[in-house]
């Protein structure tokens, strides 16, 4: 068997038996590492070699989540809670709550499209944006399925598709590798390649929003940090409200302008706590629970900290054991030249990989040192190669447990504790994007 196979197979087995993922993880590596030959020690070794790999992305999350909490105490959540109960109405009628859950989720996922091209921050906006939502969401009794399912969409789709912000880093790592590999391509055909593909990502959000994911699903208003750290009535101020705003631009442009959301984070916090001192010396706001805010927001982040450290821990592993190569090219042999067959087998091989890694940007060199020379040996043409590759490395990035398309989102909708990350997140995203992304994507090569 195929260690990359089973390291995955048993990654995923676990994490949907509701296992942590973390767990999952580690369990899905050494699994694989035995596979391929290692004992156990040398895994372990292989896999702690892999963990510093994401290392200050988890300082970031933790930081972020420090400065998401402490917008909860300027009063920013309450002035929005009380916008959206009169966006609702009084009566909650139903069109008008409909229409309200819909727009809600439209703004989302434009919101997660902006954040990958046009200001590239990435996942950094969602413990600022969600956790002060949720409230609302409760109100509308909104489905966070759906919520995860917008996030993730505007975390993938536009980088996948328009080449600016991360979407050209994307691009070009796709093209330089494809050229490194031996076959000559352009930027501008990265659009034109991935267009069906995403075009199917959209279509699953439609359905998952207005399908799979319409019905009401009550949740409980629960604090988002623990009971000891109040606010007092968290009543807004003006003050309050313009501090917030000016910090959460702060922490986006420090964010672009330095690429570190360590130290985008800081910016915004520093504010923050200029304007907590200032409660403090009024006896509004004491020392310790500024200590403690700082405290709970790093454990609101603590999750995906961890699960971006141990996922590189298992890429390392996936990489070491050789079998990704293997796992292609056991299959050409018996592929010959029917280009439908090999289209739908290489997207299978890609969702295996990329689901094992967790990100497509790391996967796509992986996958095109072996796609490329398959593609050239049966005949298939640039730009069906660019949608197999492209779509291949989104692919386990969109359903990923180890993703930060699902990690982050889960992050920002778990804030109060209401949402699991496998089934509220990776699986509506895995559903909803996964198959669509598979039947567009093979339409694509086919059509390329």
């Amino acid at each position: 068997m195929n260690a990359v196979v089973l390291a995955v197979l048993v990654m995923i087995i676990l994490s949907l038996a509701r296992i942590h993922v973390v767990i999952a993880l580690i369990g899905g590596a050494i699994v694989g590492g035995i596979v391929a030959g290692f004992s156990v020690t040398e895994t372990l070794e292989i896999f702690t070699g892999g963990l510093g790999a994401n290392a200050s992305i988890a300082l970031s999350y933790a930081m972020l989540g420090a400065f998401a909490v402490a917008i909860n105490f300027t009063g920013l959540p309450n002035l929005m809670v009380k916008g959206a109960i009169r966006l609702v109405g009084k009566n909650e009628e139903t069109r008008r709550k409909t229409m309200t859950k819909v727009i809600l989720l439209f703004i989302v996922a434009i919101v997660a499209c902006f954040s990958q091209n046009l200001v590239p921050v990435h996942i950094a906006f969602i413990p600022i944006l969600v956790p002060p939502l949720l409230l609302i969401f409760n109100e509308l009794a909104l489905d966070r399925r759906a919520v995860a399912t917008a996030l993730t969409f505007g975390l993938k789709a536009p980088y996948i598709l328009i080449p600016a912000g991360y979407g050209f880093i994307f691009h070009e790592i796709l093209v330089t590798n494809m050229e490194e590999s031996g076959m000559s391509v352009e930027m501008g055909m990265v659009p034109q390649a991935l267009a069906l593909p995403v075009l199917g990502m959209l279509i699953g959000l439609l359905f998952a929003i207005f399908v799979s994911y319409r019905k009401e699903r009550p949740y409980h208003n629960k604090e988002i940090v623990e009971e000891s750290v109040t606010s007092g009535d968290k009543n807004y101020t003006t003050t309050g409200i313009v501090i917030s705003i000016i910090s959460i631009v702060v922490v986006l442009i420090a964010q672009v302008v330095t690429d570190s959301m360590i130290f985008g984070a800081l910016s915004g916090l520093i504010i923050l706590y200029c304007y907590f001192g200032v409660l403090h010396f009024r006896k509004e706001f004491t020392l310790n629970q500024t200590d403690q805010l700082m405290t709970s927001g790093m454990k609101m982040l603590a999750f995906i900290g961890f699960v971006m450290i141990a996922a590189g821990g298992f890429a390392e592993v996936i990489r070491e054991t050789g079998h990704v190569e293997s796992l292609v090219t056991s299959t050409s042999d018996w592929i010959g030249g029917n280009h439908g067959l090999a289209a739908i087998i290489m997207l299978i091989i890609g969702l295996f990989i990329t689901m094992g890694i967790g990100s497509s940007f790391a996967t796509i060199p992986i996958i095109t040192a072996i796609f490329v020379p398959l593609a050239v040996a049966i005949g298939m043409s640039p730009m069906a190669t660019i949608a197999l590759i492209g779509t291949a490395g989104a692919l386990g990035d969109a359903g990923s447990p180890a993703s930060d398309s699902t990690l982050g989102p889960t992050a920002g909708l778990n804030a109060d504790g209401q949402h699991n990350h496998i089934w509220d997140t990776c699986v509506p995203t895995f559903l909803h994007f996964n198959i669509p992304l598979i039947i567009f994507g093979w339409l694509s090569a086919i059509i390329l």
